[in-house]
């Protein structure tokens, strides 16, 4: 699998909603929400650009403020009405409008809204990654979500491995942890 490369990527953020985060342990939530927080402002700072999605935004509302925060402003965020967003078309012409062949992946569930998004987004033909610590779903769910993509060609990376691919050499993390500050809790640069 190649390298994730910053000038061929775009960020995907999907469901990082309250009604989500309530069904992870409570220890999981706030270190989940700032590594995603955290990997937002990295793009940003990178020019990466990020597509944000919502699952039936009217009623279950937007992004949890920290993300709210970290997104660049005027950002839409999209409602997303299935849980595969390449099912659904505005969605997956929003994804190709980015004019980028890979896709990184983060947010919640991780065994249904990313895994579908990250099998559907390859059946498009993306290269797609996922992070592991930057996903979640209760219990087993996460693990078997992640055997599921593992299994059917997706990337699998870590916050730390994703900085990396994204960063490339030393000059540029010095620069991004100039703008970006400290990692989030349980990332060692």
């Amino acid at each position: 699998m190649p390298l994730i490369d910053r000038s061929r990527s775009f960020l995907a953020l999907i469901d990082v909603q309250p009604a989500f985060l309530d069904k992870l342990a409570l220890a999981e939530r706030d270190p989940l929400v700032a590594r995603i927080a955290w990997i937002i402002r990295v793009a940003r700072a990178l020019d990466i650009p990020m597509l944000a999605l919502a699952e039936d935004l009217p009623s279950e509302g937007p992004p949890v403020p920290a993300i709210l925060e970290a997104l660049p402003p005027g950002l839409p965020i999209h409602d997303k009405r299935v849980f595969g967003l390449a099912g659904q078309p505005d969605l997956l012409t929003a994804a190709r409008a980015l004019n980028r062949p890979q896709a990184v992946l983060v947010g919640l569930e991780t065994d249904v809204c990313i895994c579908h998004s990250a099998l559907g987004l390859k059946d498009a033909g993306f290269t797609v990654a996922v992070v592991t610590d930057a996903t979640g779903s209760p219990g087993d769910n996460h693990a078997a979500g992640l055997a599921r993509m593992q299994g059917e060609g997706i990337i699998l990376t870590n916050t730390k491995g994703l900085y990396y691919e994204w960063a490339r050499d030393l000059a540029t993390c010095v620069a991004l942890r100039s703008l970006n500050g400290a990692p989030p809790p349980g990332v060692t640069l």
